[in-house]
């Protein structure tokens, strides 16, 4: 026990728990947090931003890169609200990203007399956008509900914490436990014989297929193990590439599939919803479904499945691994059948122009472990059919919150998680201009983050759409913007206009030389749109 402020309470607990790095704002809610800060400045990176939802979205892009907990504070009332956005994709994305939110003094909470910040309900604010979330009442309370926020991210499905602090609580001074005492995450056993059944289900299909989602991200090796040993093509969509390496003959994107699905007699879904499967191709084809998930509200979303496992894949995968061993027969490799699939769905893409040619030299610039992040624009949506992705956590969706302007902030994040590999974000000229403040963070904190701007003058999705769903009743889509190559240097970055396809090359090769963010301009028109294979 020693005494503390509410803000030192804060800090020390944090540093007990390994944090590292926040994003955040200070303001004059979390005076006495970021005094704490202060002295403990050697073991924190505190990357403060120009806007909330940037902090947040750095946040965001942080978790995803590492599948670890990420950190970001702001102020109440219009901070917070500034971040809600990214909290919401947070949540669809499944991240273990908390938010840090300072409150107004605690005498004044729900009386609506008009102090700097408030906002009515608060907590419920914050409650609606997350797995838990509370209020800390004094100091000694601190580090049992930041530990007690660790534990929820840590534990069954990971999703957005948030804890509010009054101002006058973080100035406080109390008698404070640091090493307050809270379970361990927990984690649903894995019920083997259930685990038998899956097994034997598998082990005499005879077209099987898995699907993968974020909760399959961490079981990597064990999903590829099976796949080879069911010789079941696996299929990620967003959040789910990457699992399976895209240039093993088992790796399909997910519209390549549809085909397979009419053949296929069981399906495998492991940490995911399957949405699309199932909203749509399931009315044609109704395979045996088996479900591994960690949240048991997951199973039946839907429909209901044959069986239903509520586990974590990396704790059930291992054990499927062993009983398929001896329930698994006798099979022949399905490499030219599935070969064959990949080939014809590539001819079928190849209509994606330029879109694929783009993709092509992000894929060789990136290397083998760099990171993409993609964005609302065709380019993105392009690279959710077509990319090809090597390892888990190496490319970046917003998954089904399709929040416009993530990609840029969110992308900063995740060069900020993964400094010694390359990351490259695409994005529009709309969704750029949400975010496009935090040049000025990523300049001041050494970001080099490379970013492809695709400018065409205007909202390109939105008005294709007008044109082709509405008659040609375009309007609110046309686009003024600045001149974005002298802009990005006005804030001190890298700023480069890309007119052909080696000029864009030429730019991402000089993105990775200098230690200042690159922002590459390339100029387009309209691009083929990927619903066509929707």
């Amino acid at each position: 026990m020693e005494r503390l402020t509410g803000g030192e309470a804060t800090v020390k607990t944090l540093e007990l728990l390994g944090v590292k790095t926040v994003f955040g704002l200070p303001g004059v809610q979390n005076d006495w947090l970021y005094n704490a800060f202060y002295d403990h400045r050697e073991n924190f990176r505190i990357i403060h931003t120009r806007h909330e939802q940037g902090a947040a979205y750095m946040g965001l892009g942080y978790a995803l890169a590492t599948g670890e907990p990420a950190v970001f504070n702001v102020v109440p009332g219009p901070g917070l609200l500034n971040a809600t956005a990214a909290m919401a994709t947070a949540y669809a994305l499944n991240a273990k990203l908390m938010c840090l939110s300072g409150q107004i003094p605690t005498k004044a909470i729900g009386r609506d007399l008009g102090v700097l910040h408030e906002v009515n309900n608060q907590d419920d604010i914050i409650s609606s956008l997350t797995k838990w979330s509370g209020r800390a009442n004094s100091p000694s309370q601190i580090p049992s509900m930041i530990r007690q926020a660790w534990q929820q991210m840590e534990s069954g499905r990971p999703r957005p914490v948030g804890l509010e602090i009054p101002m006058d609580i973080l100035a406080a001074t109390e008698m404070v436990d640091l090493e307050s005492n809270i379970s361990r995450p927990y984690s649903p056993p894995v019920d083997e014989d259930v685990v038998i059944d899956i097994a034997k289900k598998l082990g005499n299909a005879s077209s099987p297929m898995i699907f993968v989602g974020s909760g399959a991200q961490g079981a990597s090796q064990h999903v590829r193990a099976i796949a080879e040993a069911l010789q079941a093509p696996v299929i990620g969509y967003r959040t789910g590439m990457g699992v399976v390496d895209a240039r093993s003959y088992l790796s399909l994107h997910q519209p390549a599939a549809k085909e397979l699905w009419m053949k296929a007699d069981v399906i495998l879904a492991i940490g995911t919803n399957m949405r699309v499967p199932m909203q749509k191709w399931i009315k044609k084809h109704k395979p045996s479904l088996l479900r591994i998930d960690v949240d048991p509200t997951s199973h039946e979303k839907f429909s209901t499945p044959d069986i239903a496992l509520t586990a974590s894949a990396e704790q059930a995968l291992p054990i499927l691994r062993n009983h398929l061993e001896i329930h698994n027969k006798k099979r022949s490799s399905r490499e030219e059948e599935l070969e064959n699939v990949r080939a014809v769905w590539k001819k079928k893409c190849s209509v994606l122009e330029p879109q694929l040619s783009y993709l092509k030299i992000i894929r060789e610039e990136l290397g083998e472990d760099g990171i993409f992040v993609d964005e609302l624009t065709q380019i993105g949506f392009a690279s959710r059919i077509a990319y090809p992705v090597y390892n888990p956590r190496t490319y970046i969706s917003t998954g089904y919150m399709g929040t416009l302007g993530y990609g840029f902030p969110t992308a900063l994040g995740v060069k900020v998680a993964k400094p010694d590999v390359p990351v490259i974000s695409v994005t529009g000229d709309g969704g750029f201009m949400f975010g496009v403040q935090e040049l000025a963070s990523a300049v001041q904190h050494k970001i080099p983050l490379i970013t492809l701007l695709f400018n065409n003058n205007k909202f390109g999705n939105v008005q294709q759409m007008q044109k082709n769903d509405y008659g040609g009743r375009v309007i609110a889509s046309d686009l003024h913007n600045p001149d974005f190559v002298k802009m990005t240097e006005s804030f001190g970055a890298q700023g480069i206009r890309a007119n052909s396809f080696e000029e864009v090359r030429q730019g991402i090769q000089r993105g990775k030389t200098v230690d200042v963010p690159t922002v590459i301009e390339i100029p387009v028109g309209d691009m083929p749109s990927v619903d066509q294979f929707r």
